[in-house]
């Protein structure tokens, strides 16, 4: 118990320290005003120009990054998105060009094979022509 009373008399007098020794502000009481007290707790033209050339310099770093960054994954998704759109393109063309020779069997009852068409075409006129010119004039 005896313990306890000097644990809290020891509290309250640290307390009461922080207290009365907290610092309040750094700029003095008196309120007179010179230059060499302004020059302490102010920044110089100089300074601030400084310290805004510094920050620019970071942002603009910075931006570039970001932009580099955005601007790569801008790259890298336009390539997928063109070879999927390449290879759709591609796949189709080749699969109408395949049901236009007959080599796939016509999609929703839609024929549109030309080769029967062509065959028939080329036996009926070409032949005749053939058949037309007489040979042995050819050869001689």
């Amino acid at each position: 118990m005896k313990s306890d009373i000097i644990h809290n008399k020891n509290k309250s007098t640290m307390i009461r320290q922080l207290i009365t020794e907290f610092p309040l502000t750094d700029v003095p009481k008196e309120r007179s005003v010179t230059e060499e007290k302004i020059r302490k707790y102010t920044y110089s033209k100089d300074e601030v120009d400084v310290l805004i050339a510094s920050a620019v310099e970071k942002a603009v770093d910075e931006a570039v990054k970001i932009d580099e960054a955005s601007m790569a994954k801008h790259n890298r998704d336009a390539t997928v998105i063109s070879m999927i759109l390449g290879f759709t393109t591609l796949a189709l063309f080749v699969d109408g060009l395949l049901r236009m020779l007959g080599i796939v069997p016509p999609f929703m009852d839609l024929d549109v094979n030309i080769l029967e068409k062509i065959a028939d075409r080329v036996e009926t006129d070409v032949i005749d022509k053939v058949r037309q010119v007489p040979i042995q004039k050819l050869f001689r």
